[in-house]
């Protein structure tokens, strides 16, 4: 973590097919994006290159939130994503860059990401903190096998 840049890496035991259906599909990144303690509203999704988002996370023991969107600037799916980040809020300015990479392993997917650029009045270990939650939650999500019937 330089600057104000985190850098994360895990492995899921996941396909990279089903760990990018959860960073590209609306009701799945509402699900385990937010850290624990928040909710999110997902107002707008179009996961392709040049495409935009918006999206909005509420504190749910106060009631306050803030929302954000951005672009998408690449997508090879299954593989890559790069999108920017901009909050709505004056007071959070400039306009982040996470990278997301998905390599397939013998154990699943190795998933790296970066996030570049965060506003300088949020701490990057806060920041830290809120994806290694959010990637708890998204092994969650993507690691178990629930046949249908």
């Amino acid at each position: 973590m330089s600057d104000n840049n985190v850098t994360l890496h895990r492995v899921l035991k996941a396909s990279p097919e089903k760990v990018f259906r959860a960073f590209t599909n609306s009701l799945a990144i509402a699900s385990w994006l937010p850290p624990y303690g928040f909710l999110c509203t997902v107002h707008e999704m179009n996961p392709e290159t040049g495409g935009s988002f918006r999206m909005s996370f509420t504190n749910f023991t106060t009631g306050n939130g803030h929302s954000f969107g951005g672009k998408y600037l690449e997508i090879k799916p299954n593989e890559f994503l790069q999108y920017t980040d901009q909050f709505d809020d004056p007071n959070l300015p400039g306009e982040m860059v996470t990278s997301v990479w998905l390599t397939k392993t013998v154990a699943g997917t190795d998933i790296r990401i970066t996030q570049e650029n965060i506003p300088e009045v949020i701490p990057a270990a806060m920041c830290y903190l809120g994806w290694q939650e959010s990637l708890e939650k998204l092994a969650k999500l993507v690691e178990p096998e629930i046949p249908d019937a």
